[in-house]
């Protein structure tokens, strides 16, 4: 007899990963910091190696690989919408990126019929889309010069401290679920500690970075911090699609980059529209 299916787990008092997601972080985010802080090369080696990871846990998702066509559509639209964003062709960027993500559903459809019969073209093309927004808008923030240093760094600490303050008070307090039919773990208490922790450690942030309100400087994290919850709800739901736990096993007690980059991906965004609202070229909580 078959044995029954795994509980899913509940919310609450589970610290089992901790340790491997604060040694991983304690790699991951001083380098992410160094390389926005050093500039153009760093950070666009950066970017470029961040996003080969991520086409390729898309594609391999989608149970295709980057070496051959269609699945090496996604890296390759990214990458040359990329390169042009970086050689400051913001425009023919984005144009590109659309056009990458027609020809990868185009050519994804056309082979349905032979070797890859039934394999679902759209979810393959969207990979384009779901990358490729969140890096070229990466891209560009950080054209603004020392502006756009400053509204990087306060991206990443504002995201960060969305996610820590989600963890810590989602296993300390549980309670009930932020959205059951997507994720068994979210938690409101959850969203509320990841939303709290944003704002005060944006608030700090600002102060240190750029001249500016603090008060704004909260509110403007409290926007990027509701864009990285749904980044993460996001990313649970395309999960439960795929039905995987996690991406890849890249990233001890995280899983894949895209479960560890699923709430920038959503928050650069967002933080690209600030910047536009805003005006171009200064900080984001002016």
């Amino acid at each position: 007899m078959a044995a029954p299916p795994a509980a899913e787990p509940k919310p609450g008092r589970n610290w089992r990963d901790l340790r491997k997601r604060f040694l991983s972080a304690l790699v991951l985010g001083p380098a992410a910091l160094l390389c926005v802080w050093l500039g153009a090369n760093a950070y666009t080696l950066l970017l470029a190696l961040g996003a080969a990871i991520l086409t390729w846990e898309w594609v391999h998702l989608c149970g295709l690989s980057t070496k051959r066509l269609p699945g090496a559509g996604v890296p390759v639209a990214v990458f040359a919408a990329g390169a042009l964003a970086v050689t400051e062709h913001p425009v023919a960027s984005w144009l590109v990126l659309i056009a990458g993500f027609l020809l990868t559903w185009a050519w994804a459809e056309r082979l349905r019929g032979r070797e890859r019969a039934g394999q679902p073209a759209l979810r393959l093309a969207l990979g384009v889309l779901y990358i490729g927004i969140g890096f070229l808008c990466l891209i560009e923030l950080r054209h603004e010069n020392e502006a756009g240093r400053a509204n990087l760094l306060f991206l990443l600490l504002v995201v960060w401290a969305s996610d820590i303050g989600a963890y810590l008070a989602g296993r300390a307090l549980g309670g009930p679920l932020l959205w059951s039919q997507v994720s068994p773990a979210k938690t409101w208490s959850g969203a509320v500690g990841g939303l709290l922790l944003a704002m005060g450690i944006g608030a700090f942030a600002a102060v240190q970075l750029a001249p500016g309100s603090p008060w704004r400087a909260a509110a403007a994290a409290a926007v990027l911090a509701v864009a990285t919850q749904a980044g993460d709800l996001l990313e649970s739901a395309i999960k439960r699609h795929f039905k995987v736990k996690d991406t890849s096993s890249l990233i001890p007690g995280h899983g894949g980059l895209l479960d560890r980059l699923d709430g920038l991906l959503a928050a650069a965004p967002a933080a690209m529209l600030l910047a536009l609202l805003l005006g171009y070229g200064g900080a984001l909580w002016r």
